[in-house]
């Protein structure tokens, strides 16, 4: 059992549209929201009515792009080496994170089910720390699953991926999965097993229906496979060509047998996760 996430939900209306309709296909069983977005206030209304307990609804941490708050934004490049050089501020990424929780709150009138990052910034050195800790303050009681990026244990080999596609997970995973997920354990936060589906985004709907196939196989009980489609009739980002591929690979015909060839089910990460926690745990 793995669970599919759709990232970056409010960024604009194809990405709503994409993510909407594949839930309701029963393809994709998460979505993280970008509380910042253009596309988020109007359409969060209707994520609103989406059966909670058949999709996570989460929030996609932001400091990069669409933060609320003036001072928060920063570029990538410059959120790592601050990150690294433990120069980030904390109370300024405290005070983001908690606006976008508020803003999540308000426009759901729940909790979020998981929290990840854009672009992967909530497990950087001093947000992480930040995070977990305003989780711990505003949810006693309440555990949301927090995404990790840990490739699989074989790594690229057990993908099939040399190169420059095994380049870009373990970089991500060098960021902060190893940190985020000791301190994610010892507060009692459940992570997913691995992370798949990290792509340079190129090669069109054919490269992405060969990698998805790779991902699917190399899965095991407990992976988050992210994805970020959009349909067709609208959006304009940078990467809107490679999400068009993916919603059309996600949303064909073919999907359902690739799940089958791979003898792969699609559940709720927090079904998955509670599920494991009431078996014996084994090592990998």
């Amino acid at each position: 059992m793995i669970c599919i996430c759709v990232d970056d939900f409010g960024m604009h209306a194809g990405i709503n549209e994409a993510a909407l309709r594949l839930a309701g296909m029963n393809r994709v069983h998460a979505i993280s929201c970008l509380v910042g977005g253009m596309s988020w206030t109007g359409w969060s209304r209707v994520l609103r009515r989406l059966d909670a307990p058949d999709v996570d609804i989460g929030l996609h941490l932001d400091l990069t792009e669409t933060p609320l708050l003036d001072g928060s934004r920063r570029p990538l490049r410059d959120l790592i080496l601050d990150s690294v050089l433990r120069r980030l501020d904390r109370r300024i990424i405290r005070a983001e994170i908690r606006a976008q929780l508020d803003a999540f709150e308000q426009a759901l009138g729940r909790a979020p089910a998981f929290v990840d990052g854009h672009q992967h910034v909530h497990q950087f050195r001093t947000v992480r720390t930040e995070l977990l800790e305003e989780l711990q303050a505003r949810y006693r009681g309440s555990t949301p699953w927090i995404r990790s990026t840990r490739t699989p244990r074989a790594g690229c080999r057990s993908i099939n991926m040399l190169g420059r596609d095994c380049l870009k997970p373990r970089g991500i995973e060098w960021l902060g999965s190893r940190g985020l997920a000791s301190a994610a354990y010892r507060l009692g936060y459940p992570q997913n097993r691995h992370l798949l589906g990290v792509y340079d985004f190129e090669g069109g709907s054919s490269r992405y229906r060969e990698l998805l196939a790779r991902w699917l196989l190399a899965a095991v009980d407990g992976d988050l496979l992210m994805c970020h489609p959009s349909t067709p009739t609208h959006g304009n980002d940078s990467l809107i060509d490679a999400r068009h591929a993916e919603f059309e690979v996600l949303s064909s015909a073919s999907f359902d047998a690739g799940l089958h060839d791979a003898d792969v089910q699609l559940r709720p990460m927090s079904q998955i996760l509670a599920r494991r926690m009431s078996m014996p745990q084994t090592s990998e």
